[in-house]
């Protein structure tokens, strides 16, 4: 029944309500997409479009750029000294990962969900597909450059599946472990090991959609450096990365954007002790446009001497219990740095709630004692449904 019903859903199904994507060229610079990030509202990610030069009426989708670009862009080893610099270079500095397959592509309306699926499977972390009128569901003009787009996420197919669970029955009430979807956990940080060692598995989280655990020396679960957390934030972000440790970042980012001053005196004084002049500049820029990377960035002269260099954020909310199957409470727009957690007996459906009400693409899995035993991520249970409608 799965499957003969499966068959007549189109991707279009899925793209009902959902908002046209906020469009970049691909020809803006790292500070304009800056800005434009700042003023999306609810969107966390531009859609780069780049324009056919042999038919310039045409464009296409070549990728996506989110705030956590910005911030591991404007950390990298090469940009550390004069980050506001950064902001002048192209997009094109950091859209490219190495990756096997595109991580953008275009699907049309009028394909299946399974297609769609299937295009998620091979690497795609997001589909862009045009939006088409009520009066032309059934056949979408060709591919003017006015059209409109929006974006489709593994989370969108994951709510499809939610929505229609009692068809997989006795599937989703199997445990994770029975299932085989609990994947070791290769992106983990010790809790005193500096942020920006967490540079290239923050990246890494990024691409896989997933988060980088913070773990203590005995192996627990004691928080997250989230993709998904941080593209909510602003480029600040990028200074406590550079000064502080990992533990001390998660406190940082669970101060909900908007951190006591004694945090910012506290970043301020161990990025001068580093001598990380051109991170303070960014800490104290101005972003109000229009956009100017020497004119943005203000010199960072406040008098914060008083502050210890050793002081961490001491004001920042602690790490805040993490939270197991059974408590749902939202968590949107991931505005706090408090872990998703399940176990290893956890039921596939429970995990899938979990995933759906906090908006994330992976569920942590620990044991009784919070010792982290690996990951259930959003593409492997879609997977599951895959298989059983193949």
């Amino acid at each position: 029944m799965a499957v003969s019903w499966l068959q007549d859903r189109e991707v279009a199904d899925l793209c009902i309500g959902k908002p046209p994507t906020r469009p970049i060229p691909l020809s803006a610079t790292v500070g304009e997409a800056l800005l434009a990030l700042r003023s999306a509202g609810a969107a966390d990610r531009l859609a780069v479009w780049a324009t056919d030069r042999a038919a310039p009426e045409r464009r296409a989708c070549v990728g996506k750029v989110c705030m956590v670009d910005v911030i591991c862009y404007l950390c990298a080893k090469e940009n550390l000294d004069a980050p506001c610099a950064a902001l002048g270079a192209p997009v094109s500095a950091f859209l490219f990962p190495k990756a096997a397959a595109p991580l953008v592509r275009r699907v049309e309306p009028s394909s299946s969900i399974l297609e769609a699926l299937d295009a998620i499977f091979e690497g795609a972390q997001s589909l862009v597909v045009p939006i088409r009128a009520a009066a032309s569901r059934r056949k979408l003009a060709g591919g003017g450059g006015s059209a409109e787009f929006c974006w489709l996420t593994q989370e969108d197919f994951l709510r499809f599946f939610l929505n229609s669970i009692a068809l997989f029955s006795p599937v989703p009430a199997l445990s994770v472990s029975d299932l085989g979807l609990v994947r070791p956990t290769a992106l983990t940080v010790r809790h005193q090991d500096p942020a920006l060692s967490a540079l290239p598995l923050i990246r890494a989280a990024l691409t896989e959609q997933t988060s980088v655990a913070v773990i203590s020396n005995n192996g627990h679960l004691v928080g997250e450096i989230s993709p998904s957390t941080l593209a909510h934030l602003d480029e600040r972000v990028a200074a406590g990365l550079a000064a502080l440790s990992a533990g001390e970042l998660t406190a940082y980012i669970d101060c909900s954007g908007t951190p006591p001053e004694s945090a910012t005196r506290s970043i301020r004084a161990r990025l001068r002790e580093k001598g990380l002049l051109g991170m303070l500049e960014l800490l104290e820029a101005d972003f109000s446009p229009p956009f100017s990377p020497a004119s943005s960035c203000s010199s960072s002269s406040s008098s914060d001497d008083e502050s210890s260099p050793s002081a961490a954020p001491s004001n920042c909310r602690r790490p805040r219990r993490l939270r197991s199957v059974g408590s749902y409470s939202a968590r949107m727009g991931r505005q706090s740095e408090e872990a998703i957690v399940c176990h290893p007996w956890s039921s596939l459906v429970a995990v899938m709630i979990q995933a759906s009400t906090h908006r994330v693409g992976y569920v942590w899995v620990v044991d009784d004692d919070y010792f982290l035993v690996g990951m259930v991520t959003l593409s492997d249970m879609l997977k599951v449904f895959r298989k059983q409608i193949a």
